[in-house]
């Protein structure tokens, strides 16, 4: 039996060729894509401001241990182009920043 890790994935871009719509489909919405939107979760959380030059998704990739960080990068990307392919939004290349949850070093202050 396999060992399940959770990723938290930061897949960030920078928009291209937004089609006249696209632009104003993404500026009617900037407020509830801003900084207090921003969380973690498995179907992706978009965020991105007024100038729309850059983006980033926010996803939990849960995923064999096996297969590590490389894989959870792939599926949140996977998943992000995806997104942004239905709702008609062009896009330049994903990168991604990976932590993996489960090996997390936690520091814990000490009381004195």
């Amino acid at each position: 039996m396999s060992t399940q890790h959770t990723y938290r994935v930061i897949v960030r871009g920078t928009w291209d060729g937004l089609t006249d719509e696209a632009r104003a489909r993404l500026l009617a919405e900037v407020e509830a894509h801003g900084l207090s939107a921003m969380r973690f979760c498995e179907e992706g959380s978009l965020s991105y401001d007024a100038a729309l030059k850059h983006f980033s998704y926010r996803f939990v990739v849960v995923s064999d241990a096996r297969d590590g960080e490389e894989m959870a990068a792939a599926i949140a990307e996977d998943r992000a182009g995806t997104a942004l392919r239905e709702r008609g939004y062009g896009h330049g290349e994903l990168r991604s920043t990976v932590t993996d949850m489960d090996t997390m070093k936690i520091n814990h202050r000490s009381r004195r």
